[in-house]
């Protein structure tokens, strides 16, 4: 018996897990099923994918408040070397985009200008480009907060691939979910112990299942304590100190979460995409259009007279400057990658989470898995204790049955 019920800790702690972490999307007929929860009248979906909206804040809530500040990270950026790299691939859109719309609000003109006042153009956008990248990187740097919201864009895509979140949490408590399986056999065993001892004084046909809605109960909740209690090294015995599972590993989740979060959601493409398309966007543009049309003033410093004139007023002059600005803000998201790999490696954000993280207090630390359980930890409890009792069952029948 006490090997029984072992083995009812180890399939109640697995299945308990599993439900945390899936399926994906709900299972079963939904019939009814109340918003944000779990389970449906008929079926299931896993709690952290049903509630990947709420967890992903709790837990990027913690790092954007306690790790970094994206102000922080973004004044790592050199703005000149930021220019570098962008400065080939705009010097390309501009080529493109001037000679197009100087052929459309001026053909005339345009192919009429001496080879010498073009070439002038070229040299003004080549000596210019590298300073107007640099000025709107600087810009950018103290407006960042403005163009980008970091939370929103990592939520977003937690929730947009539950999958993210999902392994956020398995790749962070890997060593902890193997110790809550194995433990659910080991506290199983032992509370088999006293079962047999129950039924060989009293055995009634309701011990058995009545046993295993304990086993399965108490695997779990002994499981789920012992992972995050308690928070410090606590000395129980002389020499003997204590800790939860999950906080003695700090660093080293630290280092997981860290590189998960950077290689899955913080990565450069995403940032940008979050900027260019985030709720945020609008303020981003309007940063670039204003410093684009600078820039456009100086380049065509040289025609504008000749431009004014042909198109016979400064009004349309200005629709030619802001067609250019529009089209060179269009053409920005096709260039903006030759910026990543310097970006990725100056932000440094793996290492800035691992660092700060691995030294956080254990109290806000816990806060990185404890989420996954917190939510619904007594629907966890319940459900091992509900299986245990369903194996209790069967075990009367099976075993007992004849008698």
């Amino acid at each position: 018996m006490p090997f029984i019920s072992g083995l009812v800790g180890y399939i109640t702690n697995v299945v308990a897990l599993w439900m945390t972490f899936g399926p994906l999307e709900f299972w079963g007929i939904p019939l009814f099923r109340i918003p944000n929860e779990p389970w449906g009248i008929i079926g299931w979906q896993g709690i952290i994918p049903t509630k990947a909206e709420k967890m992903a804040g709790i837990c990027f809530d913690l790092m954007t408040t306690r790790l970094f500040r994206m102000k922080e990270i973004f004044q790592r950026l050199d703005p000149k070397r930021f220019a570098i790299e962008m400065e080939d691939g705009l010097l390309l859109v501009l080529d493109k985009v001037i000679s197009e719309v100087a052929m459309e609000y001026m053909p005339k003109v345009w192919q009429s200008l001496p080879e010498d006042v073009k070439t002038d153009v070229v040299i003004t956008t080549d000596s210019e480009t590298s300073n107007f990248l640099t000025q709107f990187m600087k810009d950018m740097q103290e407006h960042v907060d403005d163009v980008i919201d970091i939370k929103d864009m990592t939520v977003d895509a937690c929730v947009k691939n539950k999958r993210l979140v999902v392994k956020i949490f398995k790749e962070c408590g890997d060593k902890e979910f193997i110790f809550i399986r194995q433990s659910g056999f080991y506290f199983g065993f032992l509370f088999g112990c006293f079962q047999t001892l129950l039924w060989f004084f009293y055995n009634e046909p309701w011990i058995l299942p009545f046993a295993g809605f304990l086993v399965g109960w108490i695997t779990n909740f002994l499981a789920l304590k012992v992972i995050f209690r308690p928070l410090e090294p606590t000395t129980i015995l002389p020499g003997v100190k204590i800790q939860g599972i999950f906080l003695k590993r700090q660093k080293q989740v630290s280092e997981t979460f860290a590189r998960v979060v950077c290689v899955e959601i913080l990565h450069m493409r995403a940032i940008w995409d979050a900027i260019f398309h985030g709720p945020y966007a609008a303020n981003f543009f309007a940063l670039l259009r204003a410093h684009t049309l600078v820039f456009l003033e100086k380049l065509l410093a040289e025609i504008s007279t000749v431009a004014i004139t042909a198109m016979g007023s400064s009004r349309r002059y200005a629709e030619m400057k802001e067609c250019m600005a529009k089209k060179i803000l269009e053409e920005l998201p096709n260039i903006i990658d030759q910026s990543f790999a310097y970006s990725q490696e100056a932000l440094d954000m793996e290492r800035t989470i691992a660092s700060r993280m691995s030294q956080l207090p254990p109290d806000e630390f816990e806060g990185v898995l404890h989420p996954a359980f917190q939510e619904d930890e007594l629907t966890l409890i319940f459900l091992g204790g509900v299986l245990g009792c369903i194996v209790g069952i069967v075990q009367l029948f099976t075993m007992f049955g004849e008698k």
